[in-house]
């Protein structure tokens, strides 16, 4: 008998016992997309000339033309502070996202869409976050996970003609309901059941779904005309144990019978619409599922191999504007705002943290980037999907948290001039929509990267769900192979495989050397811990993570070869060093947390020869502080995505900085002379260009200055000593089932 074969018959057992069951749910998510250049990662052996063959990112002429024009126009109609206030978006910004189809990205030119890419797509959504998260939000969602991208995938021609040019126009605003108040992050099991019935309908006999639901967190709802809605089909004349038929997605128009709709949440008192959704015995006729009656039942498919792809772009664009925004502000406030007779941003403390959102920006954006590249080549990486989305709207969040300890009392004072309070208040949004990061950390990241990435692992579930007992012994072989050569490269040193970029050719090493030891680390938890560790998300996440720093760090390669900017050197090398010592660092963790005995000893093993994978030097962060000060260039090319608002304080900002730039050194000058003399006039009168001078003393006292409005007035004739009029009693709580909320006005028509 061959040997794989004995091996086999060996392990049959064994391992029927350890791996961990797979429901239908489980296996539709691990089935969706592909597996892009994490795979290598997770193999241990990352490729570099696979890494640069990505290419750069391209945009079309239409494409260019779009960004340099409409997407421009519309950022310097958003006013974030007033918008905030009005918790809506302007009648004139509602007609123009109609008129320039920005609704309509992702639908190609046949059905009157723009047909834009995905890179261009998610570079449209951050540009317009930079300025207006509200605005970035609305754009985004009708070209995100919904009716769109499902009818183009799924839909009958019947369907895409009815509804594809009109949702490219905005003549149908769409919304999608997958989450209920019972099934958040569980989404697969929603309660919402729709029975199939016949009902007299349009005039006719007509077979369908009776179906009750009830959606919550469902953004766009208050203003939609077509509701996207997932629900639990049932066939009550099957017999006991087949009715169940899936998870199924239809289209609903608005207004319909039995459809409540148009109420609102208020997320973080955000201005983006979004509300409930509910339905009493609401009749759905069988040409209103998405694909018809042969796609009844596979709706948690098609959502999963959408997920794919769409957890890519949108939310983490919303990380990457964030980001961007947040760099710019604090480096820009640091040589504006003066102490102790200093720019901010020279103290130390200040510079490190600045330096050290610039190389978290690089390595994050890097990802964004690469990742977008592979969408356009037609991959649908499911798992780093799931990197991005995590990764990106976490560091948005540091870099907002960041932003707002440099700026001080400036941050936390609300009003037309704040400079990040509003993304500080909404950064938890993204953290939470489409599965809140602590879920998709601690199983998604790594339990579907385990099976998707592992080059054996789902060769052996295979075989041993068809109980083969030759392909299962085949599939073992191989894998003892690859565990015994990231032994060897973890002890020894990895080899790396390919030519990457001369000037990161030691970082290069780094990746390929910690790639190996996480490769074998991964194969050590799953081999000691078998199924246990599907349920011991600490350590999965944590196995997770370091896929993901190590991705980051990977893509930083990438995008400094097609980048072509030595000047961004050392945030390169930054961005690679932070993510290496983060991943070293939590192996380091996990190890020290394996339930097994001997784990230093084995940890140690492992990790030897990763002391030099040390935290980035004073000095370093020193040097990248000083660069984003003195060029201008590296913060354009960090933080290409900015844009310039209708008003406001970002855009006082860069008004201050423009004028900064053209005094150049004299600012220093200036300002000492100001401290003097506590005029602007006469500070002004001390530059050679006293105009000039005078426009930027102006501009950054701005900038310097804060918001304040009417306080309550004590009643007319009577004494701040005397007490006031007792208040009217306040207004009864709202119920926790149906709490108050507030009805828009009616969306502008085209």
């Amino acid at each position: 008998m061959p040997l794989a074969s004995l091996i086999g018959r060996w392990a049959m057992q064994p391992f029927a016992r350890a791996l961990p069951p797979l429901g239908d749910t489980e296996r539709a998510a691990l089935e969706a997309g592909t597996v892009g250049f994490e795979g290598l990662l997770f193999a241990g052996r990352p490729d570099f000339d696979l890494l640069s063959a990505m290419g750069p990112n391209r945009l079309t002429e239409r494409e260019q033309s779009f960004l340099d024009h409409e997407v421009r126009e519309l950022c310097r109609m958003l006013d974030d502070h007033a918008i905030d206030e009005a918790r809506d978006l302007p009648p004139e910004v509602w007609r123009y996202l109609r008129t320039k189809r920005f609704f309509g990205m992702i639908i190609p030119e046949e059905f009157g869409g723009l047909g834009f890419g995905h890179f261009a797509h998610a570079t449209v959504v951050a540009r317009i976050a930079t300025v207006n998260i509200a605005a970035a939000v609305t754009v985004m969602v009708p070209n995100s996970l919904g009716p769109a991208e499902l009818l183009l995938r799924y839909g009958t021609d019947a369907q895409k003609a009815r509804y594809l040019s009109r949702l490219a126009d905005g003549r149908e605003l769409p919304c999608f309901g997958l989450t209920s108040p019972y099934a958040g992050s569980d989404a697969a099991s929603i309660p919402d059941r729709g029975v199939v019935v016949e009902r007299e309908f349009g005039g006719r006999r007509t077979r369908g779904f009776l179906v009750d639901f009830d959606k919550r967190y469902i953004t766009l709802a208050p203003v939609a005309t077509v509701v996207g809605l997932a629900f639990h089909a049932v066939d009550e004349s099957r017999p006991e144990g087949q009715r169940e038929l899936g998870i199924t997605c239809a289209l609903i128009p608005v207004p319909h019978e039995g459809v409540e709709i148009g109420r609102r949440h208020r997320p973080m008192d955000s201005a983006f619409m979004n509300g409930p959704i509910r339905g009493r015995q609401v009749f759905v006729p069988m040409d209103w599922v998405i694909g018809g009656e042969r796609q009844v039942g596979q709706g948690w498919r098609m959502l999963m191999e959408c997920l794919a792809a769409g957890r890519a772009i949108s939310l983490p664009a919303l990380g990457a504007a964030m980001q961007q925004t947040a760099l710019y502000v604090s480096n820009g406030y640091g040589q504006i705002r003066e102490q102790f007779g200093l720019p901010i941003g020279k103290f130390h403390a200040v510079a490190g943290l600045v330096a050290q959102m610039s190389a978290e920006l690089y390595a994050s954006d890097a990802a964004r980037r690469f990742t977008a590249a592979a969408l356009d080549k037609g991959e649908r990486p499911s798992v780093a999907s799931a990197i991005l989305k995590v990764q990106l709207t976490e560091a948005g969040r540091r870099a907002v948290n960041h932003g707002m300890d440099i700026l001080g009392g400036k941050g936390i004072i609300a009003g037309p001039s704040n400079l990040l309070g509003v993304s500080y208040r909404q950064a938890p949004i993204a953290i939470t929509v489409e599965g809140a990061n602590i879920l998709t950390r601690a199983l998604i990241v790594f339990g579907q990267g385990a099976i998707r990435c592992h080059p054996h692992v789902l060769d052996e579930m295979a075989a041993v769900q068809a109980r083969d007992e030759k392909a299962l012994g085949r599939a073992l072989v191989a894998h003892g192979k690859h565990v015994a050569a990231n032994l060897w490269h973890s002890l020894f040193g990895a080899p790396v495989v390919g030519e990457p970029p001369e000037a990161l050719a030691r970082e290069a090493r780094l990746i390929a050397r910690m790639s190996a030891k996480y490769a074998l680390t991964a194969d050590l938890a799953m081999g000691l811990l078998g199924g246990r560790l599907k349920r011991m998300e600490l350590l999965s996440a944590r196995l997770g993570d370091v896929l993901a720093h190590l991705y980051l760090a990977s893509a930083s390669v990438w995008r400094y070869r097609v980048d072509a900017a030595p000047e961004l050197l050392p945030f390169a090398q930054a961005a690679i060093r932070l993510q290496l010592d983060e991943a070293g660092r939590i192996l380091r963790d996990l190890y020290a947390n394996l339930p097994t005995a001997g784990r230093r000893v084995i940890g140690a093993l492992v990790l030897r020869r990763t002391a030099h994978l040390a935290p980035l030097r004073d000095v370093q962060l020193m040097a990248l502080a000083e660069l984003l000060r003195t060029n201008p260039r590296i913060v354009q090319r960090l933080a290409p995505d900015l844009s310039e608002p209708a008003a406001g304080g970002l855009r006082d900002l860069m008004r201050a900085m423009e004028l900064g730039g053209q005094l150049g050194d004299t600012t220093a000058a200036l300002n000492k002379v100001l401290r003097r003399t506590n005029s602007l006039e006469e500070a002004a009168r001390s530059a050679p260009d006293p105009e000039l001078a005078l426009a930027y003393l102006k501009a950054a006292d701005k900038v310097i200055q804060v918001d304040d409005f009417e306080g309550p007035a004590a009643q007319k004739g009577q004494a701040l000593s005397q007490p006031l009029a007792s208040p009217s009693p306040p207004a009864p709580p709202p119920s926790a089932h149906r709490p108050e909320r507030t009805t828009p006005p009616p969306v502008p028509a085209k």
